[in-house]
């Protein structure tokens, strides 16, 4: 650790400077040799930096947002070109340049106050061996030996020894347990951030490997900050834990301002901002104004918690405008929910048996269809003819002739032997030729 640090010597005047000119003001407060003086120097130092880094941690948020719209995208370049490793890598960065996306913009924060991290490790090393480092010279470099944090000195580790620990005028038991409950601290406010973004601000609707690395990180990384934690100086703990209680508060207001589309946190916005129109009448706000009319841009492609949003303002008695606004509306909009398309209902599915016995009387109704005609035209032909004009019909034809003609089967029973006793469907049977032999 030492050696890193000095890599970022040349950075220590400038923390150094900061750190005093915060002292002089907490000094005329707290007293000059007081922790809370020196302790509220290195929280002040944090709250700059952090300051300075606001325009970074947008980047961050966009990038990271970026990097979760398109994990399906680089899912299929990656299948689609596992064999050329090469063409992956071209694909990929076209990918990123195309959509402005910039991978390491997730790691700008962290890469920005590694200096500043170093620079602050190697002041505080350098007081606690009693060294001159920058602006801080004798009496300054006294005072802040003599601070203390709880009983437990700034420039102080876990890992010092009794010796080390009496040269500071401490004791070993008050420094080992501030020091690990602050690592405690550290860790936990780290998983928490992490956590924080994983179970509101992602998209749970998409599921990604990219997912699956940011839930690795966040069991990872609280253990790999209580490991190290061991060999931080107490100064060091505090702007650690500051800068982590930071990045905390900081992500909460930017998940409930600006959440992720199709997260939970999308949906808890949503609904406060139904809760908003319906009490007010209208949206307040600019930015609650661009929310909307982003949401009403997008027509068919909104989200579940988007559609949500618009069928509880047709509830309401509310419809969104082009503009963002809202507007009063005595009807519901039948398609409040973005286009979104019912699901066709599909037939419900029959058993064999059950398509068996509907197929049957599908024939039965047929054959009474078919055959009602035929039995009413031979009735009227019945009562047209007289009774005698068919007895002389009869007497009159030749009898020779009457063998010779095969009989005709009539309608009425071509039409009734069609079903079997099984109520099976039989063909008609065809006539056969006077001349054949029986």
């Amino acid at each position: 650790m030492e050696t890193i640090a000095s890599l970022f010597s040349f950075i220590t005047w400038p923390v150094s400077w900061v750190i005093v000119q915060f002292h002089s003001v907490y000094g005329a407060i707290f007293g000059p040799d007081t922790g809370w003086a020196w302790g509220l120097s290195i929280v002040s130092l944090v709250v700059l930096i952090r300051i300075c880094l606001i325009p970074l941690f947008v980047k961050q948020i966009k990038s990271t947002r970026n990097m979760q719209a398109l994990q399906p995208k680089m899912k299929a370049i990656q299948e689609r070109y596992k064999s050329d490793k090469q063409r992956q890598s071209e694909e990929m960065m076209k990918l990123y340049k195309e959509t402005g996306t910039n991978p390491l913009s997730s790691c700008l924060p962290i890469l920005a106050q590694s200096p500043f991290f170093f620079a602050l490790y190697h002041v505080l090393s350098a007081i606690a061996s009693g060294k001159e480092i920058g602006v801080i010279d004798g009496p300054l470099l006294a005072s802040a030996r003599q601070a203390h944090i709880f009983g437990a000195p700034l420039a102080s580790k876990f890992t010092d020894t009794a010796a080390e620990v009496a040269a500071l005028d401490a004791s070993l038991t008050s420094v080992r347990i501030v020091t690990a409950i602050m690592i405690v601290m550290m860790s936990a406010s780290q998983f928490f951030t992490q956590r924080q973004l994983m179970m509101k601000n992602v998209d749970l609707s998409v599921k990604t490997p990219y997912m699956q690395q940011q839930k690795m990180l966040m069991y990872i990384f609280p253990v790999i900050f209580a490991v190290m934690g061991v060999n931080f100086p107490v100064g060091v703990l505090v702007y650690w834990l500051t800068t982590n209680v930071w990045t905390m508060g900081q992500q909460m207001y930017v998940i409930n301002q600006n959440p992720t589309p199709g997260s939970k946190a999308q949906d808890s916005y949503l609904q406060r901002l139904l809760k908003s129109v319906s009490e007010h009448g209208e949206v307040r706000g600019r930015r609650r104004k661009n929310v909307v009319k982003v949401i009403v841009a997008k027509g068919g492609d909104r989200n579940e918690n988007e559609r949500r949003f618009f069928v509880g303002l047709s509830k309401a008695g509310f419809a969104a405008q082009a503009d963002g606004t809202v507007v009063k509306s005595d009807t519901v909009v039948a398609d409040a929910e973005g286009g979104a398309v019912a699901k066709r209902q599909q037939p419900k599915r029959q058993t064999k048996a059950q398509r068996q016995a509907a197929a049957a009387q599908h024939l039965v109704k047929d054959t009474e269809e078919s055959s009602e005609p035929a039995a009413e035209e031979a009735t009227t032909s019945l009562e047209k003819k007289p009774q005698g004009q068919d007895k002389a019909a009869a007497e009159d034809e030749p009898k020779d002739e009457a063998q010779d003609k095969p009989a005709r089967p009539s309608r009425a029973n071509s039409g009734g032997s069609r079903q079997g006793k099984s109520g099976q469907r039989k063909g008609q049977q065809r006539p056969k030729h006077p001349s054949s032999k029986k």
